[in-house]
């Protein structure tokens, strides 16, 4: 925790000093222009994702938020940590309203390849950022193949037995942390580790979702 948290102090001196473009337009100086800023519509959305539970995301993958979560991710535009853990922070704000205390937030944990090649763990920046205290239960005991190509059946198959929980999990309350859900293949295996260590699986939040989703309060 100690070396994420000077990893995250880091990322941020360094956002201070290089000049950024918007990552919506272009335009110069500013990490999001008024106008894209307002596209981003940070809005908490719920979907149901079986095995796991509630999922409630920031905003919908799609549009200047797709762009900024992949340029924060991919590109090292770290500059948008700030906007981005906002929007995590409202899920996270709707989704332990209804639960009673104690819960521990428990972030998907970054392949040793991703953690290299970025050089900061997205999730842990963005709890960092929001003011979230996470607890760092889950591992990767094999590594699963990308899943950005593959369609939701191969996903389930291929996260299904990637990851190992902590025997610290047993008897925890627990909230599943990501940055995007999709199918939910990571999330329901996560849930699956949790469970098998003897803690109890709550629910999940995540910066953002795919359309498959409802906004908070239309559900019916």
């Amino acid at each position: 925790m100690a070396g994420s948290g000077w990893r995250s102090a880091a990322l941020e001196l360094v956002d201070l000093v290089l000049p950024v473009d918007c990552v919506g337009c272009g335009s110069p100086g500013r990490t999001l222009c008024g106008t894209c800023a307002a596209l981003l519509q940070v809005r908490p959305r719920s979907r149901s994702v079986a095995g796991v539970g509630t999922v409630v995301s920031g905003v919908e993958y799609d549009g200047v938020a797709r762009a900024a979560v992949l340029a924060f991710k991919n590109s090292g535009r770290t500059d948008l940590a700030g906007p981005l853990s906002g929007a995590l922070g409202v899920a996270a704000r709707h989704a332990l309203e209804p639960l009673a205390a104690p819960v521990a937030l428990v972030p998907m944990p970054p392949t040793r390849r991703s953690a290299v090649e970025r050089g900061y763990d997205p999730v842990a920046v963005l709890l960092h950022r929001a003011r979230l205290p996470a607890v760092r239960l889950l591992s990767l005991q094999r590594r699963a193949s990308d899943q950005a190509s593959l369609a939701r059946a191969a996903r389930l198959l291929n996260a299904a037995g990637s990851m190992r929980a902590a025997p610290a999990a047993a008897g925890l309350r627990v909230v599943l942390v990501d940055d995007v859900v999709t199918t939910g293949a990571t999330l329901l295996d996560a849930a699956r580790a949790v469970r098998q260590a003897g803690g109890t699986v709550l629910g999940a939040i995540t910066l953002a979702s795919t359309p498959e989703h409802r906004p908070i309060g239309t559900e019916q």
